[in-house]
């Protein structure tokens, strides 16, 4: 058996609400390693939103959310494949607890995340959960497949606002997130052979010293740093992990694609806290999704209230 794994991010670019990585794994037979688990599991999981069909949708998450304009179908996937693997958290913080152990210790520093604590599903039409993870478990173990988990790693703004501040880089801060992710992923499966997928960060090319620091131990070869893919192999001698960072990747490998899903959903989570906190604070207060223009939409209609309660901008609003 082998291990294929998937990391990707969402919220690199807000002002508003945190940035979080995720990663996820499967173990596979050696044989299926190469393949496509889009193919593998067809019964059950789409590599593209559906007019009509009951299989999960597994894809780029903003294609996803996009697609219809609301967050069931992404809640679904992720709900529905944590519950076939055996998980089946009922509330925001629960989840955490789940796929981001300790992160949910750190709401308590923010008031629009303290109080919160929503019932999963948030959405409607997510549908019977119990029901759609029993096809999906069957489907895996039909082909040999199971799933090992999800690896998150949410960085709240005034965290975030810390680490930019050290490193004057937050493409350096994303990276430090995407080796933490890597590293739990390395730990929870420490002697089987790993093939990990990461979406290209941004125009870098080069990751060999990033790997070798947070890959210690291992011997690394560089197999190629190009314009599309950069691809490493870390060898011991009781495991090989081959690692590439490719551009678009979240299209090409369904592990990505789910990881996409894992981060996009918890950042939406983060955000209905935030938005019922301050719409509960600020009278016709309109919700925000954080991004950059509507999020200066929202400072400036949240302005003169924020003024008066002395909220700590560094903790509320990203610097970068």
């Amino acid at each position: 058996m082998a291990i294929v794994a998937g990391i990707d991010e969402a919220g690199f670019g807000p002002l508003l609400g945190p940035l979080i990585v995720s990663g996820v794994a499967f173990r596979v037979p050696d044989q299926r390693l190469g393949d496509s688990l889009w193919d593998t599991l067809r019964a059950t999981c789409a590599p593209a939103p559906e007019r009509v069909g009951r299989r999960l949708v597994v894809a780029d998450s903003k294609l996803v959310y996009r697609s219809r304009g609301r967050l069931a179908p992404l809640e679904r996937t992720a709900l529905v494949i944590l519950a076939a693997s055996g998980s089946r958290p009922t509330t925001w913080r629960a989840l955490l607890d789940t796929v981001a152990p300790g992160a949910a210790g750190q709401l308590d520093r923010y008031p629009w995340y303290a109080a919160s604590n929503a019932d999963l599903p948030i959405s409607e039409g997510v549908g019977d959960i119990g029901t759609q993870s029993n096809a999906v478990r069957r489907d895996a173990q039909h082909h040999g497949v199971s799933f090992l988990g999800v690896h998150s790693e949410p960085l709240p703004e005034g965290e975030y606002n810390r680490l930019v501040r050290t490193t004057r880089n937050k493409s350096v801060v994303l990276l430090g997130l995407v080796l933490r992710v890597m590293d739990r992923i390395m730990q929870m499966v420490p002697g089987e052979r790993l093939r990990l997928y990461v979406d290209r960060l941004g125009g870098r090319t080069h990751y060999r010293d990033a790997l070798m620091t947070a890959a210690e131990g291992y011997e690394l070869r560089v197999l190629e740093e190009s314009s599309a893919r950069s691809a490493y192999e870390l060898i011991r001698p009781t495991r090989t992990c081959e690692i590439e960072f490719v551009t678009g990747g979240d299209r090409r490998h369904f592990t990505v694609a789910l990881a996409s899903i894992y981060s996009k959903y918890l950042r939406e989570l983060y955000m209905h806290a935030f938005n019922r906190y301050w719409s509960g604070q600020i009278d016709g207060l309109r919700p925000t999704a954080g991004y950059y223009q509507d999020a200066q939409r929202w400072l400036l209609e949240a302005g003169v209230q924020l003024g008066k309660r002395a909220i700590d901008r560094s903790m509320l609003v990203r610097e970068r």
